[in-house]
C-alpha cells in the first residue's frame, strides 16, 4: 500500500513477557463432520481471568517489563468488484478482497440511491435516472457520534462510527469524575430502509475500544475493536479505581439502556500477554435483530485482519526476542500472531492460534484456500547490515500448523504489495527496482518460486483482470546516482501478463502525472472502480506535474498541482490502456484560489456506476455521465 514511514508510539511498542507464558487446553472439534478426510479443526479454549486481583497482577508484569524493554527505530509501514442489481440495473459495488465478504467504505450504492458520509453527517440520494437526481435524506449526527463507514443492502443500512463511552447511559449519569470517564467506543447504527426520506433506526450497539475493522458476510457483520487499559490509571495510589471501569463494557439496544460489563470468569487471555489491551469481537445477527450482540473478549491486542466466508483471522505483530538473541541481532525482530476463529450467524469461536516470523504488510498479505492459510511476511530492516530485511511466504494448515514455506525472498527489500488468486501468489518487493514474483502454492507442502520481473519503480496493489493477467499500481521511480536507493516519480499502472509463468511480463505501462502524484487507490484498495465487461478501470488521482523546462537530473524534483478528480480508463490486451476520461469537481475559478493541494470538499473520492451511468462523488456534489460517450447527464448539489 502506500509508502510512508512513521514512528510507532510506546503503546504499541511489543515486548515478550516470559513471565506469562501460559497453556491451554484443546478441545476436539464441536462442528459437524463434512465428510472428507481433512485434518479435524480443533477448538482452543483458553484460560480466563477470573478475578480483579489477577488481572492486576498481569497488568503489574507487563508495566514492569516495559522498563526493560527496547525502542523499536523508526519503521516503514509497511478485488474486484461484485455487481448487484436492483430493479433489473447491474450496479458497481465495493472493490473487496474475498467475494462474498462485504466491507465498509464511507460511499455505498444500492443500484437506486447512494450512501454517503459527509463529516458527521449521513446524505441519501435518488440518483437514477440521472436527469432526476435530489437529496432525500440529511441526517446530522450529533452527543459526539462521529460517523466512519457504512454497509447497504437491501433491507438495511448500518452506520459504523466512534463515541465516547460511558459506563452509564446519559440519562442515568451523576456529575462525578467515575461517571463521566469517558473511553472511545465503536457504535453500530442500524436503520430499516423501507422509507428513505425518514430512516427508522431499530438496533443499536456500541462496544468499547478502537474500531480496527470489520465485515459482512450475508446477514451476519462482525466487528473488531481494541481498548487500551489505562495502566497509568489503574497504578496511580493518588485514585480508587472502580473494578468495574477497568472491564470490557457495551451496550446493545436488545437488552435494554444498561451497560453490560464482561466479567472476569468471561475475559480468556491469550498465552502471551506482552500489551495491555482487549481485543473485542462483536458478531450481530442482522437476520434476527432480536438476537443480542455475541461480544468475545480476549486479553491482547490486533492489528490487522482477513476474512473469508467461514473465518475471521486477526493478527497481531510483536517482537521475536528469541531470534534475536539466538542470532545475536542488535535490532530485536518480529513475529506475528495469528487468531483464527469461526463465524457462524454472528457468533464467532476461537479454532487455532499459530505464529509465523517477520511483519505483515496489510489485509492483502493473508489468505485463505481450500483449508490452508497462506501469510506473506517482512523479517529485518532495509538499511541495517547487521539484520537485513528479508520477505518470506508460509503456507498454514487448518491448525494454523506449518505445512509449507519459502523463506528469505528479495534480501535489503521488503514487501510493497501482495496478491493471492487460487493456486498462485503474487509479491511485489522493492528498494530501487520493483521484482514482480510468481508463486506456485498448488501442493501446500511445497511452495515454489515459478518467475520473477524486474523493472522500475514498484507497485502498491495489485488487482486481478483474469487469470493470465494482473493490473499492479503504484509508482514509477529513479534509482539515486549516488546511494541504494531510489526517488519514487508519478503513479504507474502496469498489466503483467502471466502467461508463461517462469516468465512474467510486463506488457503495457501508463505513468500519470511526476513526483507527488497520488491516488487514495494505493493505500485504500476501495478506492479503484474496476469492471471488465464494461471496460472501465477507474481512481481517483492528485496530479502534480513538473513545470515545462524543469530539470530533474536526480529525480527528486516535485511536481506541481495541476488536477484533482477521476481518471477512467479502458484496457485491452492489444492496445493496452487508454484514458478514456478525466472528470474533476473543481472549476478553473477554484483552481486559480487553490494552494498546492485540491480543496478536500470538491476532491472527487469515489467513482461507481449503475447501469450505463458513471457517478463522480465528492463532499460537494455528485456529477453524472454517460458511461461511453462522458456526456454530462447531470449534477446534484449536495447540502
Amino acid at each position: 500500500m502506500k509508502k510512508f514511514i512513521f514512528l510507532l508510539s510506546s503503546v504499541l511498542i511489543f515486548g515478550m513477557v516470559s513471565s506469562f507464558i501460559f497453556t491451554y487446553e484443546v478441545k476436539e472439534e464441536v462442528k459437524a463432520s463434512s465428510g472428507t478426510d481433512k485434518k479435524p479443526v480443533q477448538v482452543k479454549e483458553l484460560d480466563v481471568v477470573g478475578s480483579f486481583t489477577e488481572f492486576k497482577k498481569m497488568m503489574k508484569s507487563i508495566e514492569d517489563d516495559r522498563g526493560h524493554r527496547m525502542y523499536m527505530e523508526t519503521t516503514e509501514e509497511l478485488a474486484s468488484a461484485d455487481e448487484g442489481s436492483a430493479k433489473g440495473m447491474d450496479y458497481s459495488t465495493t472493490n473487496v478482497q474475498v467475494n462474498g465478504v462485504d466491507e465498509a467504505d464511507r460511499i455505498k450504492t444500492d443500484g437506486q440511491f447512494i450512501y454517503q458520509i459527509k463529516q458527521n453527517k449521513l446524505v441519501i440520494s435518488d440518483v437514477h435516472p440521472a436527469e432526476e437526481m435530489e437529496v432525500v435524506l440529511e441526517t446530522t449526527y450529533e452527543d459526539d457520534f462521529y460517523p466512519t463507514e457504512l454497509y447497504v443492502d437491501e433491507e438495511q443500512l448500518v452506520v459504523i462510527g466512534s463515541s465516547p463511552f460511558h459506563d452509564l447511559p446519559k440519562a442515568k449519569r451523576a456529575i462525578s469524575y467515575d461517571s463521566f470517564y469517558g473511553h472511545s467506543s465503536l457504535k453500530v447504527l442500524v436503520y430499516d430502509l423501507k422509507e428513505r426520506h425518514n430512516l427508522e433506526l431499530v438496533r443499536e450497539v456500541e462496544v468499547e475500544g478502537h474500531y480496527i475493522s470489520s465485515r459482512k458476510i450475508g446477514n451476519s457483520l462482525y466487528l473488531v475493536s481494541n481498548k487500551y487499559i489505562d495502566l497509568y490509571r489503574l497504578f496511580n495510589e493518588e485514585e480508587t479505581v472502580e473494578e468495574e471501569t477497568l472491564m470490557p463494557a457495551f451496550r446493545d439496544s436488545v437488552l435494554g439502556e444498561d451497560t453490560e460489563h464482561i466479567d472476569w470468569n468471561e475475559i480468556q487471555y491469550f498465552p502471551e500477554i506482552d500489551e495491555p489491551n482487549y481485543l473485542i469481537i462483536a458478531g450481530i445477527d442482522l437476520g434476527d435483530l432480536s438476537k443480542p450482540a455475541s461480544v468475545s473478549t480476549y486479553l491482547g491486542a490486533s492489528q490487522s485482519i482477513y476474512a473469508s466466508t467461514d473465518h475471521l483471522y486477526v493478527t497481531k505483530t510483536g517482537y521475536d526476542n528469541d531470534r534475536g538473541e539466538s542470532e545475536k541481532i542488535e535490532t530485536p525482530d518480529f513475529s506475528t500472531s495469528i487468531y483464527k476463529f469461526k463465524l457462524e450467524n454472528g457468533s464467532t469461536t476461537l479454532l487455532a492460534e499459530g505464529e509465523v516470523e517477520g511483519q505483515i504488510l496489510n489485509q492483502f498479505s493473508m489468505d485463505e484456500h481450500d483449508g490452508h492459510f497462506r501469510i506473506a511476511t517482512t523479517t529485518g530492516q532495509m538499511w541495517r547490515e547487521d539484520n537485513v530485511s528479508k520477505n518470506h511466504l508460509f503456507i498454514l494448515d487448518e491448525n494454523l500448523q506449518k505445512t509449507g514455506e519459502i523463506r528469505d525472498i528479495a534480501p535489503n527489500e521488503r514487501i510493497f504489495s501482495v496478491r493471492f488468486m487460487g493456486d498462485r501468489g503474487y509479491m511485489v518487493t522493492f528498494k530501487q527496482v520493483d521484482p514482480l514474483f510468481v508463486f506456485d502454492l498448488k501442493d501446500p507442502s511445497n511452495p515454489v518460486i515459478l518467475g520473477k520481473l524486474k523493472i522500475p519503480g514498484y507497485s502498491d496493489y495489485l488487482h486481478p483482470y483474469d487469470e493470465n493477467h494482473i493490473i499492479g499500481f503504484g509508482k514509477d521511480a529513479v534509482g539515486a546516482t549516488k546511494g541504494d536507493f531510489a526517488y519514487y516519480q508519478g503513479m504507474k499502472m502496469a498489466l503483467f501478463d502471466i502467461t508463461d509463468v517462469n516468465n512474467p511480463k510486463e506488457k503495457f505501462v501508463e505513468i500519470i502525472g511526476d513526483r507527488g502524484t497520488d491516488s487514495e487507490m494505493l493505500y485504500n484498495h476501495k478506492a479503484l472502480l474496476f469492471s471488465k465487461e464494461k471496460d472501465i478501470i477507474s481512481f481517483p488521482v492528485n496530479l502534480f506535474e513538473l513545470p515545462e523546462g524543469t530539470e530533474n537530473r536526480e529525480g527528486d524534483a516535485y511536481g506541481e498541482f495541476s488536477f484533482q478528480g477521476a481518471y477512467v480508463y479502458g484496457l485491452d490486451l492489444e492496445e493496452g490502456f487508454t484514458l478514456k476520461k478525466k472528470i474533476t469537481h473543481i472549476t478553473n475559478e477554484d483552481k486559480v484560489k487553490m494552494g498546492h493541494y485540491p480543496d478536500y470538499e470538491k476532491a472527487v473520492q469515489r467513482i461507481m456506476y449503475i447501469g450505463d451511468t458513471l457517478y463522480t462523488l465528492s463532499n460537494q456534489k455528485i456529477e453524472a455521465h454517460d458511461i461511453n460517450s462522458f456526456t454530462k447527464k447531470g449534477e446534484l448539489v449536495l447540502p
